[in-house]
């Protein structure tokens, strides 16, 4: 995997190939992170989400031995290491949304190195997924994306098509009002200042469309009201 052109490379331990300490500090202070990782040496990436908090949320299986992962939408990879710590056999990150606009992949790289992991990423859009490429996994974890998508249904395919076991589903919600099918649409900044933001599906239309794309169970196991977020 080549590093992005703006890394920031700390010196390694001639020993464990890991990044010195205090190199590691400093190049992590350089960076701008959203995701909370710790990388060991009392060093915790400065992230604005509470990443620890979300991952219990998901009601992943505590072990993940023998099986392969896609993480949708990876940014700093927090998600991506928490399934090869849970011992996944085969993990792929995938972004580019945030890694082509956000920053580039400085801050996954980083991480990535710092942990020593073995997990692959590559730059691909979540509607350039297919079952051919990058292939067919055992659980998918599509976090923090569907709300950032012009076409959400769509997008559900795609990664439907790539799911095997488990599909975890992490996004804003609105219309919460609504007991039928509801999505909210924002032409603009409307939601957060953010023109990124496109639509707040509520529970009921998250359910409905993860069942149109082909799942036989879909349930809500998590719901937060401010935010309106849900699980």
């Amino acid at each position: 995997m080549n590093p992005s052109p703006n890394l920031s490379v700390p010196t390694d331990d001639p020993m464990t190939g890991r990044p010195d300490p205090s190199t590691l500090r400093a190049a992590v202070a350089r960076h701008t992170w959203f995701h909370t990782i710790d990388l060991g040496d009392e060093i915790v990436t400065p992230g604005r989400d509470r990443s620890d908090e979300k991952l219990a949320r998901l009601r992943l299986p505590e072990r993940l031995d023998g099986r392969s992962v896609l993480d949708v939408g990876a940014w700093d990879g927090f998600f991506s290491f928490a399934a090869e710590r849970r011992g996944a056999e085969r993990v792929l990150a995938t972004d580019s949304w945030a890694w082509r606009h956000m920053g580039g992949r400085a801050c996954f790289d980083l991480a990535h190195r710092a942990l020593g992991s073995a997990v692959v990423a590559r730059d691909i859009d979540v509607m350039e997924l297919t079952p051919e490429d990058p292939g067919i996994f055992d659980v998918v974890l599509f976090l923090g994306v569907l709300y950032h998508l012009r076409h959400p249904l769509l997008a559900l395919e795609r990664v439907a098509s790539v799911t095997r076991e488990l599909l975890v589903v992490e996004t804003h919600a609105d219309m919460l009002f609504a007991r039928r099918p509801a999505i909210a649409f924002y032409p603009g900044d409307e939601l957060n200042q953010d023109a990124s933001n496109f639509s707040g599906p509520n529970p009921a239309a998250i359910v409905a469309m993860l069942r149109t794309v082909g799942f036989t169970r879909a349930e809500i196991v998590w719901r937060d009201t401010i935010p309106h977020r849900l699980v």
